[in-house]
């Protein structure tokens, strides 16, 4: 079973630092505050896993205020992350696994230094704050980091696409956080700690410059507008994704989509679920060249839309991804997890390629 969202660990400290006296001015509080986190997190949506660090209005901007590499850690939080990169190898999981994992046991417990003997929420204790009453095991297991790591990644190989999602989805299907948003501050120091502690970089870099995804498709196109939108977003490879942005020197996905359009002579929404209605549909077997790309945590429901990327052809499809991933290109399936089956092709007439 998975576990029900709860709230971050700076929110369930509160709970134990009130008296049971105070407990419904508690409330009132707590209900005051969770709708400015919320509002923080999620552009909208109510329950807050609509959010994404991909664009500004569907989501928010991480948090600068956390550490970045492993030199920041103490060092119980070393040794916890040195467990989790040992059982994830253990069990011949890629590094990209490992990276989740860090992100999460980050997030959920700061890295084995909160509610690991003591619940702070619930009954959730532990690395990765795991509930036995929700079939995670029992106290003394869920307690024990090398069980829990395991558990953690048992989980996650069940999910479909993982290991060509952002880590901050992947760790949010596990985990089913009410704050998805969370993990994706952690990924600078999980990155880190796998190149410091074993000897591996680049675990998250999914996104390529495109000279190295193989041959574009933009100088065969004849003029036009999708050319135009191709080679626009392109030249901006390696550029830094940064949410809220749109250009020159960093973008978010829409906004990336929206100034590549742009210069195309052809105006989009800002937002990715607004660019999904932009244009006529295609299913995505039949994408060519230019049409946009959409991703929803319920593929039946474009109101779910959270990221959008640009096909290339050739399977080759350019994107920025997330924070901590330059712009890029990378390939796609037609049966990658939670794509569209639909995509949009913007702008109409004889001049659209």
């Amino acid at each position: 079973m998975i576990t029900p969202p709860r709230l971050p660990p700076r929110l369930r400290f509160l709970r134990l630092l009130l008296p049971v006296a105070a407990l419904a001015g508690f409330l009132v509080v707590v209900m005051a505050a969770g709708l400015l986190v919320v509002g923080q997190f999620v552009g909208g949506g109510e329950d807050g896993e609509e959010a994404t660090t991909c664009e500004a209005g569907t989501g928010a901007p991480p948090s600068a205020d956390v550490p970045q590499t492993s030199a920041e850690l103490d060092a119980v939080q070393r040794q916890t992350a040195a467990t989790i990169i040992g059982v994830a190898k253990g069990m011949a999981i890629p590094p990209r696994g490992w990276v989740v994992a860090l992100a999460t046991a980050m997030q959920e417990s700061q890295m084995g230094t909160v509610g690991m003997d003591v619940a702070v929420d619930h009954d959730s204790l532990g690395v990765f704050q795991q509930r036995p009453s929700q079939g995670w095991g029992s106290p003394e297991q869920v307690r024990d980091p090398v069980y829990a790591t395991r558990t953690f990644l048992e989980r996650l190989l069940t999910v479909p696409g993982w290991d060509t999602m952002p880590v901050t989805r992947a760790a949010q299907i596990v985990q089913r956080s009410a704050f998805p948003n969370a993990y994706a501050k952690w990924e600078s120091l999980a990155n880190s700690l796998v190149a410091d502690l074993a000897g591996v970089t680049g675990a998250i870099q999914e996104c390529v410059p495109a000279a190295q995804a193989g041959p574009g498709p933009a100088a065969a196109l004849p003029p036009g507008v999708a050319r135009t939108a191709i080679e626009f977003a392109t030249a901006e490879t390696g550029k830094p994704y940064v949410w809220g942005a749109t250009g020159p020197s960093s973008y978010d996905c829409s906004g990336l989509m929206l100034r590549a359009y742009e210069r195309a002579g052809i105006v989009l929404p800002r937002v990715s679920r607004d660019q999904y209605k932009a244009g006529a549909h295609v299913a995505v077997e039949q994408a060519q060249p230019g049409d946009l790309l959409f991703w929803a945590y319920d593929q039946s429901d474009p109101d779910t839309i959270h990221h959008v990327a640009m096909y290339l052809g050739n399977g080759q499809m350019m994107e920025a991804q997330q924070t901590g991933v330059p712009l890029g290109t990378r390939q796609v399936t037609w049966d990658e997890g939670e794509l569209l089956p639909l995509a949009t092709r913007p702008g109409t007439g004889s001049d659209r390629a």
